[in-house]
């Protein structure tokens, strides 16, 4: 597992090396307290989910509820 410490506003970007086009880029939005917001840029083709989610996903478990979806502006 790679480690890295982000402030507020830094990003890590997955993918992408040798001139290919990024797949993810992960800013760190803020971090208050215990919790830390994340913003994903992906192409809107690629699925993103919490662990969770995709774990009941991948074992065939329908979910509730519609998830919510936030779209930054």
């Amino acid at each position: 597992m790679l480690v890295l410490t982000r402030k507020p506003q830094e990003s890590v970007v997955v993918g992408g090396s040798n001139d290919v086009q990024r797949l993810l880029k992960v800013t760190v939005l803020e971090i208050r307290r215990r919790h830390v917001r994340l913003g994903f840029e992906v192409d809107a083709q690629v699925p993103v989910h919490r662990w969770e989610v995709w774990q009941r996903t991948r074992a065939g478990v329908q979910p509730t509820q519609p998830p919510s979806v936030l779209v930054a502006k």
